[in-house]
C-alpha cells in the first residue's frame, strides 16, 4: 500500500438496516475511513472500495509532509 508492502489494513463491518458501514483502518498510522454500501454488496467490494479510499487518504497525507 503507498510504497510498503508490510503494512496490514484491518476492516470492521457494521449493520446499520439495509446498509453496512465498512471502516479500514491502516496498522502502521492508524489512519482510518469509512465508507457506506448497501448490505446486500458483495464483502470483497465493499473491502475493494474502503481500501481505494484509504489508500487516497494515506498519498494524500504522504503529500502533505
Amino acid at each position: 500500500m503507498v510504497g510498503d508492502a508490510d503494512r496490514d489494513v484491518f476492516f470492521e463491518f457494521i449493520a446499520i438496516g439495509a446498509s453496512v458501514k465498512v471502516t479500514a483502518i491502516d496498522s502502521q498510522t492508524g489512519i482510518e475511513v469509512s465508507i457506506v454500501g448497501p448490505a446486500s454488496a458483495a464483502q470483497a467490494d465493499l473491502e475493494r472500495l474502503a481500501l481505494q479510499k484509504l489508500k487516497a487518504r494515506l498519498a494524500r497525507e504522504a503529500s502533505a509532509r
